[in-house]
């Protein structure tokens, strides 16, 4: 206790280094954690799962993927036929609609992108949305419920209803972008709460089919150029991967999907090609940001704490006369170090989480089809951690001058 005390005391001795090292520490360690928050997300999307694993069968040989409506039914059973084949736990289709509330299609403000899926898949099938509990729960069930029983209803992003200025309840007609000629009115029956879709929203994939199927009607009796090729992904669940193994060879080796042909591939796997065209970003954010924070952190401390000993050094002399030992010495300026190593980063990480999560409602770094991220729980850990060892590294040096103080050449200087 009474070396805590000291440690204390000595941190306090200079308020404006000490606070300016803060601040410095609390900056780095802010850097560090947005950077691993984003990397920590796509590793968890990118990595494969064990059980509940989910697979996306997109079209084979093009991107973006434009597959027959046709397709539809029996991808979501797996292409299963005969007796022993798999049939998925779950699935779910995603047709893609992007409209403007401009007629014009002019105002990149008024634009904005759904998915067209079946409504109750809202609370099984999507990331992040099957796991939302308590009272966000109960809203998102509401709205499906709602959605169910009118197909002219959409669920929005939080950061799309602010940027087009509309509330839950309000009604809009959008303009279809992909789908020149196809215009949708909609009432907005609910909210996305999560970052992850705090910029997308959600429709009834029949109500924009039923449109689809009317358009002949109104155009000469002439398809929609998209008519014939408006699935965009199937997701299915399965048990295992052995259940995902026989999947995958059942839908690849039909003789039901050759035009155009199909695969099926895990969905982390689908991510992380996805993903690839961003590769140099991500090397740089994990090879050069990151590190350089740390190594800049480093000697933030070490300068920080080098000068301290340089104005104590008299003091030092003072203390081995008195009997301090030189790892006591060591551990005196190591604790400060950590001292502030530690409560900054803690501070920083904490402060990120609560003030990017509950105010910000996350990170806007969109990437691919992620427009925000989270700040995970585990950041209230990396900031304590990154500060500590930022500390340890930055003290070594200052630690080893302050135990090798000699008190001869200390005392003669003053005499």
């Amino acid at each position: 206790m009474k070396f805590l005390l000291l440690i204390f005391k000595n941190v306090r001795r200079n308020m404006l280094r000490t606070s300016l090292t803060s601040l410095g520490t609390i900056a780095l360690v802010l850097v560090v954690t947005l950077v691993w928050s984003i990397l920590q997300f796509l590793a968890d999307q990118t990595n494969p799962k064990k059980q509940n694993i989910k697979a996306i069968i997109t079209e084979k040989w093009q991107l973006p993927s434009q597959m027959p409506l046709a397709y539809s039914a029996s991808l979501r059973d797996g292409a299963a036929k005969e007796e022993g084949d798999i049939h998925p736990i779950d699935s779910m289709t995603w047709q893609f609609f992007g409209g403007s509330m401009d007629p014009a299609r002019r105002d990149p403000k008024l634009r904005m992108f759904a998915f067209a899926l079946q409504p109750e898949k809202l609370l099984t099938m999507m990331d992040g949305l099957d796991a939302l509990q308590g009272e966000e729960r109960r809203q998102l069930e509401e709205a499906v419920e709602k959605m169910k029983r009118n197909r002219a209803t959409i669920i929005m992003g939080e950061d799309i209803l602010k940027q087009i200025d509309r509330r839950v309840g309000d009604k809009i007609m959008l303009y279809g972008v992909n789908y020149s000629g196809i215009n949708l009115e909609f009432e907005i029956v609910g909210s996305f709460t999560t970052a992850r879709y705090a910029k997308s929203s959600a429709i009834d994939c029949e109500y924009l089919n039923a449109a689809l199927d009317v358009y002949p009607s109104t155009h000469g009796g002439e398809k929609h150029p998209l008519a014939d090729k408006t699935l965009n992904l199937v997701w299915l669940k399965v048990e295992n991967p052995e259940a995902y193994a026989k999947v995958a060879e059942q839908i690849e080796t039909s003789s039901d999907y050759r035009t155009p042909p199909v695969k099926c591939e895990v969905s982390s796997n689908a991510i992380a090609a996805f993903l690839e065209g961003f590769r140099d970003i991500f090397w740089g954010m994990r090879w050069i940001l990151g590190p350089s924070a740390l190594i800049s952190l480093s000697l933030i401390i070490a300068n920080a704490i080098s000068i301290s000993v340089r104005e104590r050094r008299m003091e030092l002399a003072v203390m081995k006369v008195l009997g301090f030992r030189p790892y006591q010495i060591v551990i005196l300026v190591v604790g400060e170090s950590l001292f502030l190593g530690v409560g900054s980063g803690l501070l920083s990480s904490g402060g990120t989480y609560c003030v990017v999560n509950l105010i910000f409602g996350g990170i806007d770094f969109p990437i691919a089809f992620f427009p925000k991220f989270d700040i995970p729980l585990a950041a209230w850990w990396w900031g304590p951690a990154v500060g500590g060892a930022a500390a340890i590294l930055g003290s070594i040096s200052p630690a080893w001058q302050a135990c090798r103080v000699k008190v001869s050449e200390v005392f003669a200087k003053v005499a």
